[in-house]
């Protein structure tokens, strides 16, 4: 009885020796190196059982294995025996196994982990984290995007899980969560050691339309383009390169932001300091045209100091033209100081100014009665426009075109482009008006015509045409009409028809009208001025002659 329950003692001892030594399959266990051949490790795992690993198995991505004979190494069991009675095993299997446990605790402590970048895939990297994969978002691996990943390749640094989830086999991480953590340090200490007003220097790190970053050490600032010179930049990269170190002024620190404003010009010497002493007013100076505008164009006068040239200043002919046809960038030109506005830093410039007025000019060489030429501009409802020298124009009144035709009428003979001469009767340089004159040309026929002829004198005129209400007559080139009223004393021989085309009539002037180029002619009061006249020299009122006797006197003597 006591030797049955020794060996049930025995039986149960030699039972549970075997269950602690031999391993459960499924699981993670140790064992030592005893040989390697063919490129694999033969691993002995206790209870006389060997297994075999590559010894890739062994390296981490893009290292040699590091193993040999006689080293501890920890293996997954996957099987306690294979067909050929070995025991099947993975080092790979055992490294996740232990990542994996290792990464839960850092992912619930919020710790950093360490891995290497080994691989590119589909939006972003492989990341080997100690024998477990993650995938690094193309998105977080910088703090700026990354265009070429190969110098992070293979370098073993530190990542922050994102997320992760051991059924699945998923784990995302972040290098730029690690390099913002760090970076906003940095920027702390930094910014804790910048003062408004300091001078510093610091490399350009990126250029923009709108002015360049600057790097001062591990915080970056703006230099914003209408700080960087007291001129005109048009675009950073006019005065500044990538990499180029640069000295700037710090202007502003938004603490909560900790956002950096920074300058170069505050560094230099404020030009506008001796703008007055240096560009006096009506001083002319020679200037580049730096940008042009629908409202003018700016001219920088010396580096740092602009002045704008309003539209109405830059030419004394051309108006309601854009700025752009009359000077263009970077054009040297010629502009007098018209104003100077320190407080706003504003200079005004002319252009025409340092140019003749072209109307006192014209006044100079054009006298009035001048004859000059020209091509037909423009024709309106009041005139026709004539170009003349310097870009000018002259007007042609209606009533200056013709003396014998209404200015409606005549105006309608002329055609842009048509060629015409007048003379010159008026220049108004304040108002920049010049008349002219086409009916001037020949001189005044009418004044020329009737130079001699007063109201009251007698001139002989030729008929040109007979009407019902009178008859019309020519003297020296100059037509009139005679009212039916006029043509005799007699009421009876009032009458037109008694006279013919061609014939010549001895009349009275009784109207010389030089505004309305007409002579003022009557037979009528020619009649009646004769018979008074002959009756003071042939006869008075108590001398018994009859009017028929004077008038037939005063007839014969004129016969005779």
């Amino acid at each position: 009885m006591a030797q049955n329950v020794s060996m049930e003692d025995f039986e149960a001892l030699l039972n549970e020796s075997f269950e602690m030594d031999t391993p459960n399959e499924g699981t993670v266990v140790k064992g030592k190196v005893i040989a390697i051949e063919a490129g694999q490790a033969i691993i002995d795992v206790g209870y006389k059982m060997e297994g075999r690993v590559d010894l890739k198995e062994f390296a981490n991505p893009g290292e040699a294995p590091e193993i040999a004979v006689g080293d501890e190494v920890e293996v997954f069991l996957r099987a306690a025996e294979n067909a050929r009675g070995e025991a099947v095993i993975s080092r790979e299997m055992a490294r996740r196994e232990e990542a994996w446990d290792r990464l839960e605790k850092a992912y619930a402590d919020d710790a950093r982990v360490e891995g290497a970048i080994f691989g590119r895939v589909k939006g972003g990297f492989t990341v080997d984290l100690g024998g477990a994969v993650a995938f690094l978002p193309g998105s977080q691996v910088d703090v700026r995007p990354v265009r070429d990943a190969g110098p992070l390749m293979g370098l073993k640094q530190p990542f922050q899980i994102l997320k992760m989830d051991r059924r699945r086999g998923n784990i995302v991480v972040s290098r730029r969560a690690i390099l913002e953590e760090s970076r906003a340090e940095q920027r702390a200490e930094v910014i804790g050691n910048l003062s408004e007003g300091q001078a510093v220097e610091g490399v350009v790190k990126n250029i923009t339309e709108y002015g360049a970053f600057v790097d001062l050490g591990g915080v970056d600032g703006l230099l914003h383009v209408t700080d960087m010179a007291w001129r005109r930049v048009n675009h950073p990269s006019e005065i500044l390169s990538i990499g180029e170190t640069v000295n700037v002024q710090v202007i502003k620190i938004n603490k909560e932001t900790h956002r950096i404003s920074l300058g170069m010009k505050q560094l230099q010497d404020d030009p506008w300091d001796l703008v007055a002493a240096k560009f006096p007013l009506e001083s002319v100076h020679t200037g580049r045209v730096t940008n042009i505008t629908d409202y003018g164009a700016f001219v920088e006068l010396e580096p740092g100091v602009e002045g704008l040239v309003h539209v109405s200043e830059m030419s004394w002919t051309k108006k309601n033209v854009h700025p752009g046809k009359i000077v263009s960038t970077s054009q040297e030109v010629e502009v007098m100081v018209l104003e100077i506005d320190s407080a706003k830093r504003r200079v005004s410039l002319g252009l025409k100014q340092t140019m003749r007025n072209p109307w006192e000019v014209f006044a100079e060489t054009h006298p009035e009665g001048t004859e000059v030429e020209g091509e037909v501009k423009n024709i309106t409802e009041f005139g026709l426009f004539i170009g003349l020298d310097n870009d000018i124009d002259g007007m042609v009144h209606l009533s200056d075109i013709s003396w014998d035709e209404r200015g409606e009428d005549a105006i309608q003979s002329y055609k842009k482009g048509d060629v015409v001469q007048a003379v010159v009767s008026e220049v108004d340089v304040d108002k920049e008006r010049i008349s002219l004159s086409i009916k001037a040309l020949g001189g005044d026929k009418f004044a020329e015509a009737v130079g001699g002829v007063k109201r009251g004198s007698i001139i002989t005129v030729e008929v040109t045409a007979i009407e019902d209400g009178g008859i019309e007559v020519e003297y020296e080139g100059m037509k009139s009409f005679i009212r039916r009223s006029d043509l005799s004393r007699d009421r009876a021989e009032q009458r037109p028809e008694r006279f013919s085309v061609g014939n010549k009539v001895d009349v009275r002037v009784t109207n010389v009208d030089s505004k309305t180029r007409r002579l003022g002619l009557s037979i009528k009061a020619r009649e009646i001025a004769e018979e008074k006249e002959a009756v003071e020299q042939y006869g008075s009122s108590d001398s018994g002659a009859s009017l028929g006797d004077i008038l037939g006197a005063a007839l014969k003597t004129g016969d005779e």
